[in-house]
């Protein structure tokens, strides 16, 4: 059960959960603006939701797993992993800043960093300790080549 329990997207749900609580039981009379910030609000969502499709796609189409904490089959590094070690990641932090932007709840933006620091730490440090042992030298160089975020 923890293994399903202990997955970005749950982390993200629970964060995403926190925010839309903040904004509609306690607002605090804070408040960031009106439709410029729903406009960068839903820039931001619908480009991280694009960064994860896009990300899935290159994984499925170089067949390797998709899932946290499974050893990789192949080193992905083309596609939008040729832009960023961590689409999905990075457009889960995407997806939760476009939505405390869209909800309002301005009381909920320090979720944004701990969110962050929360996936370096469980899952993109493991991850790339993973692939680094398997893919050694090929791992070397797309680390120095490609950053981890953008």
């Amino acid at each position: 059960m923890k293994q399903w329990i202990d997955l970005p997207p749950v982390w993200l749900l629970a964060a995403l959960l926190l925010a839309w609580v903040q904004a509609t039981y306690f607002p605090m009379g804070l408040s960031l603006g009106g439709a410029a910030t729903d406009f960068l609000g839903g820039i931001l969502a619908g480009g991280g939701i694009v960064l994860m499709l896009l990300a899935v796609y290159e994984m499925r189409r170089q067949r390797t797993t998709v899932i946290p904490h499974r050893e990789a089959d192949r080193l992905v590094t083309s596609g939008i992993f040729s832009r960023t070690r961590n689409p999905i990641y990075l457009g889960d932090a995407l997806v939760l800043a476009g939505m405390i932007l869209r909800w309002d709840a301005v009381l909920s933006l320090p979720l944004i960093p701990i969110f962050v620091w929360i996936i370096e730490r469980r899952f993109i440090i493991p991850e790339e300790n993973r692939l680094r042992r398997k893919f050694r030298a090929d791992f070397a160089r797309y680390e120095r080549k490609t950053r981890r975020w953008v």
